[in-house]
């Protein structure tokens, strides 16, 4: 597993286009980011041979572009002027369930219905027994065939009366895409969680995790789905050109909550979540990096020549941008340089035998550029530390090219606290910060660095709403432990895991 945190997954959804399919891959290819073991897409489609509408699916484990290599699969099966799609990163307990992936589907007595899902239903565990009470059986781990059980068991009438009911049911952090058989709907939790945004290309209505996915297809961007949102597209809004909203209640005491790991590592530096460019949200937390730990603070000589500041390659690129012009602006002289080259082209199933297997996959994923390292005073900014141990060998790299120091920034705050809203760490006592009891000292001599030093989490709220003044309330729950919605401690993150 990478020393990082994951994100769950990533989900695209089109509505009125004769290449629906087609926009949904490259739209998942551009959220590749967002999850690499699985893919799959849905299509809503009138058979005109049954005399019936369908909804033809392909979806398959591994990245984008293998699963849907054969370009039949868009030419001769997923037909139709609607779509959704998914990718997947799941937990190893789960990974190889093929049941898993998404979307899913189904046809009931109220028609065909797909979901695509990201996110955590934090009441999952006190819904799935409730579902089981009454006879319900389970043909995945996922917390999303909860939501399908939940529509199909209303007794409500209409197919988008039976979804509003279902949602009313549901907590905790998601954002859907519901596909039936005449609209496609995006649901946001009422909290705001994760990112959801609307687009649209000519006659046609997109909805994606992040805009890039927009840029891709050449679609422009409309506007956030707003926290609680019940988004529904059909022919009326093709027809008119609105949109309509039913919105859900938050539960009381609890308010809006965006991931602010969104910004730190998630989400891609051209695309604009939460209202605000990434990019810029990460530059400014470079900037509040640089104000709490300024170069001449933590130098240990007075070295011929200037610092040199290089990143983690490529979540802490524009962090370490940040870092350096702010120094830069306080009068003290540093250069930003490419230090580390990365390798994109490494897969999930390199071949590292042994127990050098996490030291091959850190040397087969970066280089070091010697010749810009050697004999210089190093600033190495990344974005967070997980279990440490992948820095580890990183710094061991970094440390061979002859530098004469090296001075560890993390633009985030130790991460000590399990997330139950759809991102996924490893166990709590697996925590580099808790290893060590936040001892920072200890975890400096553990990574093998001349210093560490990590952003606050004041730092770093004040540097998210320096970026993004309007931005309403942000989940810092695994640095602070402050759970912004309850969660149901039943839930488990293991090989029975309710978690997509």
């Amino acid at each position: 597993m990478s020393d990082k945190p994951h994100d769950y997954c990533g989900i695209f959804g089109v509505f009125n286009d004769p290449d629906a399919a087609v926009h949904t891959y490259y739209g998942l290819h551009a959220l590749q980011h967002r999850g690499q073991e699985s893919a799959g897409i849905v299509t809503a489609w009138y058979d005109p041979e049954k005399k019936i509408p369908v909804m033809p699916q392909h979806k398959g484990f591994g990245l984008v572009l293998s699963v849907f290599e054969d370009q039949k699969i868009f030419t001769q099966k997923l037909h139709g002027r609607a779509a959704i799609g998914h990718n997947r990163y799941s937990t190893s307990g789960s990974a190889g369930n093929a049941s898993n992936i998404q979307p899913f589907r189904v046809h009931y007595k109220n028609g065909n219905l797909a979901i695509a899902h990201n996110g955590n239903l934090t009441n999952a565990a006190a819904l799935r027994y409730e579902l089981e009470q009454k006879g319900v059986i389970f043909q995945s781990t996922s917390d999303t065939e909860l939501i399908l059980h939940l529509i199909s068991h209303s007794e409500k009438k209409t197919q988008l009366d039976q979804i509003i009911d279902a949602l009313r049911h549901i907590q905790g952090a998601y954002c859907l895409l519901l596909l039936t058989d005449d609209k496609l709907i995006a649901v946001r939790d009422p909290n705001g969680f994760r990112p959801l945004v609307l687009g649209r290309k000519d006659e046609s209505w997109m909805i994606a995790s992040e805009t890039c996915a927009f840029d891709i297809n050449e679609a422009r961007y409309v506007r956030e789905v707003q926290p609680g949102e019940v988004l529904i597209i059909d022919r009326d809004t093709v027809e008119t050109g609105e949109t309509r909203s039913l919105f859900l209640d938050r539960l009381e005491g609890t308010g809006i909550s965006q991931c602010i790991f969104e910004y730190v590592y998630f989400s891609r530096p051209d695309s604009m979540i939460f209202g605000e460019n990434t990019d810029k949200v990460r530059r400014k937390i470079g900037k509040y990096l640089a104000r709490e730990y300024p170069i001449p603070d933590i130098t240990l000589s007075r070295p011929e020549k200037d610092p040199i500041v290089i990143s983690v390659p490529d979540s802490s690129n524009t962090a370490a941008i940040g870092y350096a012009q702010e120094n830069q602006k306080m009068g003290h002289s540093c250069k930003f340089e490419i230090g580390l080259i990365r390798n994109h082209y490494v897969g999930r199933t390199f071949i590292s035998p042994g127990q050098e297997s996490r030291k091959v996959k850190v040397r087969t994923k970066f280089n070091t550029v010697k010749g810009v390292l050697k004999d210089r005073v190093v600033f190495l900014v990344d974005d967070s530390i997980v279990r440490g141990t992948t820095s580890a060998h990183l710094v061991r790299m970094i440390r061979s090219a002859g530098p004469s120091e090296i001075h560890f920034l993390v633009s985030s705050p130790p991460i000590t606290h399990p997330c139950f809203y759809g991102m996924d760490f490893p166990s709590p006592k697996e925590l580099i910060a808790n290893v060590y009891q936040q001892d920072i000292e200890k975890i400096r001599k553990a990574i093998g660095v001349d210093s560490l030093r990590y952003l606050s989490t004041r730092g770093l709220v004040d540097a998210v709403r320096e970026a993004h003044p309007a931005g309403p309330g942000y989940c810092t729950a695994c640095f602070s432990g402050q759970y912004p919605v309850p969660v149901d401690k039943r839930v488990k993150k293991d090989e029975n895991d309710f978690f997509d």
